[in-house]
């Protein structure tokens, strides 16, 4: 039996339905309460940790320091161990941790081992271009379908089910939907929000510049291309 590739840092260590470490791991179930206490910027982490992850499993190596891991993810490894502790404690002292159980764990805690059913409000331009992406599939996400008040819009790129807003609510519940994506105008975007919340839907990627009101239960992870643009502009001024 061949053994195991090493990955270190010290050389010398070795309406239709959609699709939708070396020591054993925890059960990932966390209480909504306990999710809540986890820091953002430590969940957004682990998916950099899991894409780095898969790079290391495509090239071979089935276990990897916590050292080359975190350089990998661009991280200090003290960080990376730190956010792992939130979830249990993973790995073993001299050996690292397993690649593919570690894989496995944050995709439990990212809840993407299966597909999971995402609508999208909003089919202008943008909504169009992602409806058209392919890649959401692969990273465990499927948009079942998108909503407009222009439901007579198609564009033969667009394979999902483009529906009316009045049929919105009926069908997030009867899609047990939880997940959406707001590419509606600013104008438009609190309203449309009221609804989702409404329906059941708890969280929202919101690309409309505005500051969305949400209950506590519900998340908001805003994407604002003007605003990262911005943030570019300062730090390549001469």
């Amino acid at each position: 039996m061949s053994q195991p590739q090493h990955l270190s840092t010290n050389s010398g260590q070795g309406y239709p339905p959609c699709a939708a470490c070396l020591r054993p791991l925890p059960s990932p179930g966390l209480k909504k309460s306990v999710r809540n206490d986890i820091p953002r910027k430590a969940v957004y982490r682990l998916s950099l940790y899991l894409r780095c992850l898969l790079r290391l499993k495509n090239n071979g190596i089935q276990v990897c320091s916590s050292e080359a891991l975190a350089t990998a993810a661009g991280v200090k490894s003290t960080q990376l161990r730190k956010d792992l502790t939130y979830f249990g404690q993973f790995g073993k002292r001299g050996l690292g941790y397993d690649v593919e159980q570690l894989m496995k764990m944050i995709s439990d805690l990212l809840g993407t081992n299966s597909l999971q059913p995402v609508i999208l409000v909003g089919v202008g331009n943008l909504g169009m271009a992602l409806l058209a992406y392919r890649g959401f599939e692969r990273e465990g996400f499927e948009i079942v379908a998108a909503f407009d008040l222009d439901a007579s819009r198609r564009d033969k790129k667009i394979v999902q089910p483009l529906l009316g807003m009045d049929t919105l609510a009926d069908f997030v519940r009867e899609r047990r939907c939880k997940m959406a994506i707001l590419a509606v105008p600013a104008t438009a975007a609190q309203e449309v929000t009221n609804t989702l919340v409404a329906a059941g839907i708890t969280g929202i990627l919101n690309f409309a510049p505005i500051v969305l009101s949400v209950p506590e239960e519900v998340t908001v992870n805003n994407v604002n291309l003007a605003i990262e643009l911005e943030n570019l502009s300062y730090f390549i001024q001469e």
